[in-house]
C-alpha cells in the first residue's frame, strides 16, 4: 500500500474543516450511538449530561480547555462499546441572566422589576438566556466534540426543575441534607448572597482606602498580643485569635510597663510604637495556640471555647503583626478555623 501524500507544510484547519465535513455528511455520530445497544435496562449506557454553560454569554478559553476533557471521557466510554447518549444543556437560572436582562429593559433593582412586572421581566430572561445557543453549537463543534444539541436540556424546563426537587427530597429523606452556616459576600441591590464567580465579574469590585487598627488583646497570663485587622467594625464580633504556627514572634517588655507579642519579622514596621522596647525572648506561633485572652468587647463573652489563640496556615508576616483578628460572622477562613476548633 502507497503512503498517502503529506504536503510540506498542511493547512491544520482546512484539515479539521474536512473532518468535521466528513463527519457531518457520514453521521458519524449517530451510527456511533446505533451500532452500540443500549442493553438491558440501559446496562451499556454511559449516562453524560454536559454541565450547562449559561447562553447569554459567548463561550470563552474557559469553556474551550473543560470541553476537551467533557469530549475525551465519552469517547473513551464510546471505545470501550458503551452507549454514550452526550446531551448539551443550558445554565438559565442565577444572576447573569437576570443582570442581562436588567440592562437590555434599562431598570434594576427589585422595585423597579416589581413595577416592570415579574412575569414579563421571567419572559425577557428566558429570551435573553438563549440568545448564543446558534453561537455556542458552532464553537463546540468546531472543537470536534460530538455533542447531541438538538436534545438539549434547560435549566428552566419544569422537568429538570422537577427532577432537582425529587433529588433534594431524597437526599433530605436519606438524612443527608443538613442545615449550616457560610460567610459569604452579600449583594444588596440583588437582594441575594453572591458566589466566588459572581464576585469575579465584571466591575464588581470598588476600590477604597479604608483604616487599619493595630489591637492588643490581654492573654490570660498577662502579656498583650498585638493583632492587625483592615475591618475595624468587625472587632465587636471577635472571638479568636490566629497565629502562623510556625512563625516567630518576639516577646518585648515595653516602657509603658506591658508586655507585648508580634511577630519578629513585623517589629521594623513598628519601630516608633516600640521604641524604647526589649525583646525578652522569641517564641513559636505553636506556643501561643491554646493561650487564653480577655475580650474586648462583652457581647459574646458566654460563647464555648471562644477567646483563644488559634494556629492558622493562611498568617503571613506579609503586612501587620502576624496575629490576625477572627470574626467568624464576616470572614470565610475566619469561620472555618473557628468551627474547625469549635
Amino acid at each position: 500500500m502507497t503512503y498517502p501524500k503529506v504536503e510540506s507544510q498542511p493547512n491544520f484547519p482546512q484539515l479539521e474543516e474536512g473532518v468535521l465535513a466528513r463527519w457531518e455528511r457520514d453521521q458519524t455520530f449517530a451510527k456511533s450511538l446505533a451500532a452500540r445497544p443500549v442493553g438491558t435496562n440501559g446496562d451499556n449506557e454511559f449516562i453524560f449530561y454536559d454541565g450547562p454553560p449559561f447562553a447569554n454569554g459567548m463561550p470563552h478559553y474557559g469553556h474551550l480547555l473543560t470541553g476537551f476533557v467533557k469530549d475525551a471521557v465519552p469517547r473513551y466510554q464510546t471505545m470501550r462499546g458503551r452507549h454514550v447518549d452526550r446531551r448539551f444543556g443550558w445554565d438559565c437560572h442565577g444572576l447573569p441572566a437576570e443582570v442581562e436582562a436588567e440592562k437590555e429593559l434599562g431598570i434594576a433593582g427589585h422595585p423597579a422589576i416589581a413595577a416592570f412586572g415579574i412575569d414579563k421581566f421571567n419572559d425577557a430572561c428566558r429570551t435573553s438566556v438563549l440568545r448564543y445557543t446558534d453561537e455556542w453549537q458552532r464553537y463546540v463543534t468546531r472543537q470536534a466534540r460530538w455533542v447531541d444539541f438538538e436534545n438539549d436540556y434547560k435549566t428552566l424546563d419544569t422537568p429538570y426543575m422537577e427532577s432537582v426537587m425529587w433529588a433534594f427530597k431524597t437526599l433530605h429523606e436519606k438524612g443527608l441534607i443538613y442545615e449550616g452556616f457560610r460567610v459569604l459576600a452579600y449583594c444588596w441591590r440583588c437582594e441575594t448572597p453572591l458566589s466566588n464567580t459572581e464576585t469575579r465579574m465584571d466591575d464588581v469590585y470598588k476600590d477604597r482606602q479604608d483604616p487599619a487598627l493595630t489591637v492588643s488583646f490581654t492573654l490570660d497570663s498577662g502579656e498583650k498580643i498585638l493583632a492587625w485587622t483592615t475591618t475595624p467594625w468587625t472587632l465587636p464580633s471577635n472571638l479568636a485569635l490566629a497565629v502562623g504556627p510556625d512563625i516567630d514572634y518576639a516577646v518585648l517588655s515595653h516602657p509603658d510597663g506591658n508586655i507585648y507579642i508580634l511577630a519578629e519579622a513585623r517589629l521594623g514596621s513598628y519601630e516608633k510604637e516600640l521604641e524604647g522596647a526589649e525583646v525578652l525572648r522569641t517564641i513559636k506561633g505553636r506556643d501561643l495556640v491554646g493561650r487564653q485572652y480577655t475580650p474586648i468587647f462583652p457581647f459574646f463573652a458566654g460563647t464555648k471555647n471562644a477567646f483563644q489563640v488559634l494556629g492558622a496556615e493562611f498568617v503571613t508576616t506579609e503586612d501587620g503583626t502576624g496575629v490576625v483578628h477572627m470574626a467568624p460572622g464576616f470572614g470565610e477562613d475566619d469561620q472555618i478555623e473557628c468551627n474547625a476548633a469549635g
